[in-house]
């Protein structure tokens, strides 16, 4: 969308240019008008004039001589100083009067000039610079406080519209209505009905809350207006009141249009009493105001109000409560056919070989946001520019996967031989236990290349289908896989090292869950012992339950991933021969498909001493 930018009028170009009518008409004009008022003469006509008694009054500095004529309306003549001892006896007794030194008047507009307008000018300049460069490093500019810094755009026909958003099927078709409202109101406003004055979208970062709301512009056809919560947090209590306030103006008077407040819960969050002096603090006063103009307007009027938000559950129950945000869209993170989607909308601006399956890709993607695929194209033509290309491979797609899970592989992290050996093992350990258990997601790749993440290789498993339920037995054949890097290393080395702490943490949390919020502890049963927030912030556990009960929860966490360890161990243990074969040509190659992982796996066993650390 074309952004309108509010013309601003330069001041000092048109300050300039006064001055300069007025210097040109101070030299070529003024100067024919007055003309000069005091004559130069010679010394002899000063000395003339002075036997004749025709001088009055007489002044003298050390460059020359002033004086006025006995005229009835007396002249200025003024003249050289020479070297006459006897001229102040002569002027006395010629009865002349001594003054002060008569200063040769100027032009009154040069002393408007220089006494007056260049001054204030300049300090008006230098105030001007400063404001700009406090404004630019976050200062205050007392002309903007109270005005809303909202971006306006318009021409949204040549923008953003549904077509540029997908994955997000559920969402555009649940704000169609949004955009038929505002393309013919009338209808709706014959039969009585009016549109929700706001519209919430609540999703992850990244899944494109803010797109949907430029499309929904788009497909209007009607001005967008944009402001993130955070603009309105002022450090002069009432300014984030006055934003609001000026916000909702603008609104009306470029109604029909959409107010999009990204990341609302800034200035949305839950009222507290302990908060500030009484709990009336400027962020509070904002809200209130907020809550006053989403009262105050008319939806028939068509100013939709739509907003974005990562933590819903933190927001105003005034807020969210029917007749202000009437309708909550979730925006959740793309499945697998919206992942093939989005990825073959950002496709379209690169050269992708003809060979390049998409839909393979969105199945190793799984869980990326719409922002994440975007980020994996443009990765992966980058990868191919680097490796001298025309054309984005396959190659450089599934690359472009493992940068944004693992990371750029660091070419300046050398492992020794033995660190080497215990990672190959560590992650054949891993792919092994997940095909030995079954019901596990295929291993698609092993590496055993550092990554800038920290990580020093790792195995990637790929579900072939996509799938929203997990069976009890599934989630404890995952924790068996996550603990089959450290089984692998005991089993062989009779030592482990610090390379499984990710692999404890991921274990860790999901044997906690099976006890706490998935009821799969026969102690507990269907008890919900753990409260999930910050949902779509990656979620943070909240317990609920005693000192007691925690011990027990600890413990029967404990007791699931030891014995899924147990289980991973003997699995290894009985296949030894396999994991040696498999763990040697992945320290040769350093990296193995999941095609070659499996064909080693149904290969006979090839035991030799070279093969054994």
């Amino acid at each position: 969308m074309k952004e309108i930018k509010s013309p601003q009028k330069n001041w000092m170009y048109y300050a300039l240019i006064v001055m300069v009518v007025m210097m040109l008409l101070n030299i070529f004009v003024f100067p024919n008008i007055m003309q000069p008022k005091i004559q130069e003469v010679p010394y002899s006509a000063f000395l003339e004039m002075l036997e004749k008694h025709e001088i009055s009054e007489v002044s003298r500095d050390n460059a020359q001589i002033t004086f006025a004529d006995k005229s009835p309306e007396p002249k200025l003549y003024k003249t050289g100083v020479m070297e006459d001892p006897g001229l102040v006896d002569r002027l006395t007794a010629a009865g002349v009067k001594f003054a002060a030194p008569i200063v040769e008047p100027t032009s009154p507009l040069m002393n408007l000039l220089f006494t007056w307008l260049l001054p204030i000018g300049f300090f008006v300049l230098i105030g001007r610079l400063l404001s700009r460069q406090m404004s630019k490093a976050g200062g205050l500019n007392a002309m903007q406080l109270g005005k809303s810094n909202a971006k306006i755009y318009i021409e949204p026909q040549t923008g953003i519209t549904f077509k540029d958003v997908a994955g997000q099927e559920e969402a555009k078709e649940a704000l169609q209505e949004v955009v038929d409202f505002l393309h013919n109101p009338q209808k709706y406003t014959e039969v009585g009905a009016v549109m929700p004055k706001g519209v919430l979208l609540v999703g992850p970062p990244g899944t494109g809350k803010t797109l949907l709301a430029k499309a929904v512009a788009g497909e209007a056809g009607v001005p967008f207006f944009s402001i993130s919560g955070s603009e309105f947090v002022e450090m002069f209590v009432g300014m984030g009141a006055a934003k609001v306030r000026d916000l909702f103006k603008q609104a009306y008077e470029k109604a029909p249009c959409i107010v999009f407040i990204d990341e609302i819960d800034t200035i949305g969050k839950r009222r507290d009493s302990a908060s500030g002096f009484g709990g009336n603090d400027e962020r509070e006063q904002t809200l209130n105001q907020l809550l006053s103009e989403m009262d105050g307007f008319d939806g028939r009027k068509g100013v939709m109000i739509l907003a974005a938000t990562n933590r819903p559950e933190i927001l105003d129950p005034a807020l969210t409560r029917p007749g202000r945000f009437d309708r909550r869209i979730p925006v959740e993170l793309p499945d697998l056919a919206g992942r093939v989607a989005i990825l073959q909308v950002h496709a379209k601006k690169v050269k992708l070989d003809s060979r390049v399956d998409l839909t393979r890709i969105a199945r190793a993607a799984a869980g990326a946001s719409g922002a994440d695929l975007a980020n994996m194209i443009n990765e992966a033509a980058l990868r191919a520019v680097r490796s001298g290309r025309k054309t984005v491979m396959q190659e450089d797609l599934e690359e472009a996967i493992e940068v944004v899970i693992a990371g750029y592989q660091k070419k300046d992290r050398v492992l020794s031989d033995k660190e080497k050996k215990i990672v190959a093992y560590h992650e054949v350990g891993h792919a092994m236990v997940a095909a030995l258990v079954g019901g596990s997601a295929p291993v698609h790749k092993i590496t055993i290349i550092p990554r800038t993440s920290g990580a020093l290789g790792f195995t990637m498993q790929v579900d072939e289908e996509e799938r929203f339920l997990r069976t009890k037995d599934e989630i404890e054949n995952k924790i068996a896989t996550f603990t089959g890097g450290r089984a692998a290393e005991a089993l062989v080395f009779d030592s482990i090292t610090t390379g499984a702490a990710n692999d404890i943490e991921q274990a860790t949390k999901l044997a906690r869950a099976m006890v706490t919020r998935f009821g799969m502890a026969e102690e507990f049963g269907m008890v919900a012992l753990d409260r999930e927030t910050d949902q779509y912030l990656g979620g943070n556990l909240m317990g609920n339950c005693s000192g007691e009960t925690q011990a027990k929860i600890d413990n029967l966490t404990v007791a699931i991933v030891k014995a899924q360890y147990d289980k991973a161990y003997q699995l290894l243990s009985d296949n030894q021969r396999k994991l040696h074969d498999i763990a040697h040509v992945l320290y040769e190659k350093e990296t193995i498909t999941g095609e070659e992982f499996m064909e080693l796996m149904s290969a006979p066993a090839l035991i030799s001493e070279q093969s054994q650390p």
